[in-house]
């Protein structure tokens, strides 16, 4: 099974990381896609940064920074994983991704947010439960993250 993880380095996303290390610890045979994704650049990053090749390597090496320590955890429990880091709209980038790496399912956290925040902010867990062509399975925070706001992937 071909499991796409979206990691914004977070310490929810590795919450992620380790449930899908316990499902794979219970017999889930299963490889990873750990995904980051950069938003584009603002106007005044375009601005004050005029090469786009600087730009991307900015964005690219940000996402391979957030990356670092899912890769480590995954690393050092001999767990196959490919990487991909790239720039756009998280949810929509990761249905792209998911296709193009033919991903069988997507694990993802919630933050635990409130239904009128959830709905005033909207939320990349919610896009891809709705839109995702394969099942999206949705890790609830540790008890005592709930309330953090942690950034979504």
């Amino acid at each position: 099974m071909n499991i796409l993880l979206p990691i914004d380095g977070s310490e929810l996303a590795l919450h992620e990381v380790r449930y899908a290390l316990r499902l794979v610890a219970e017999g889930l045979q299963a490889r990873f896609l750990l995904v980051n994704v950069q938003e584009p650049a603002s106007l005044y990053e375009i601005v004050t940064a005029p090469d786009p090749v600087v730009l991307e390597s900015v964005s690219h090496a940000a996402g391979e920074h957030a990356l670092q320590a899912a890769e480590e955890l995954l690393g050092a429990a001999g767990i196959a994983f490919e990487r991909a880091v790239v720039t756009g709209d998280p949810a929509h980038a990761v249905i792209e991704l998911i296709e193009e790496y033919a991903c069988d399912m997507v694990i993802i956290g919630s933050h635990g947010m409130g239904l009128l925040r959830s709905a005033l902010q909207g939320s990349v867990a919610q896009t891809l439960i709705h839109d995702s062509p394969v099942p999206v399975l949705l890790v609830k925070p540790p008890e005592s993250s709930e309330g953090d706001g942690d950034a979504e992937a």
